[in-house]
């Protein structure tokens, strides 16, 4: 397994995609199903966003300093989905609203991975060397295992607050 960074959140960004895709082809009366995809999402994302925001965009802000506008851009496009996360977390699936709520989650989501994925991770590759990028994916591999799992977990809403305060 790869420790460049880049990889290991494109793999997360594939993962959710896979995720998004199952929600969206999954049938309009699927609650069940949807509420499990739900779960898996919310879980993916909570991990997903709290690596980001701990590792990858300080050490992106310090190391190259021309993409610091991409950086706070992208520190409120997680504060969106966190807040959309902790919304649906307290939903069920039977909620009128749900179905709709998960899709602006996966629009706003997907245009997010869009932003990092063919603007940014781009120009991060070419600022920093290989052995840069696998020592900040060590640390992703490290933060990921105290991540939280959920929107509604203290570290979860404490990354939440930082963004509402900062």
């Amino acid at each position: 397994m790869s420790t460049d960074a880049i990889v290991l959140l494109k793999e997360d960004h594939k993962d959710v995609r896979r995720l998004f895709r199952a929600f969206t082809s999954a049938g309009e009366n699927a609650r069940a199903e949807k509420a499990d995809l739900v779960k898996q999402i919310l879980e993916a994302l909570s991990v997903h966003t709290y690596i980001e925001n701990e590792v990858m965009y300080p050490e992106v802000r310090r190391l190259v300093p021309a993409l610091e506008s991409d950086i706070l851009e992208s520190y409120e496009e997680h504060h969106v989905a966190d807040l959309l996360c902790a919304e649906l977390s307290a939903m069920s699936a039977e909620d009128e609203r749900f179905d709709a709520k998960t899709t602006v989650l996966i629009e706003s989501v997907n245009h997010h991975i869009e932003e990092e994925e063919n603007d940014w991770f781009p120009k991060v590759r070419e600022a920093l060397g290989r052995k840069e990028l696998q020592e900040i994916g060590a640390r992703l591999i490290e933060a990921r295992a105290k991540a939280p799992c959920a929107p509604q977990q203290p570290s979860a809403l404490k990354k939440a607050a930082d963004a509402i305060l900062s």
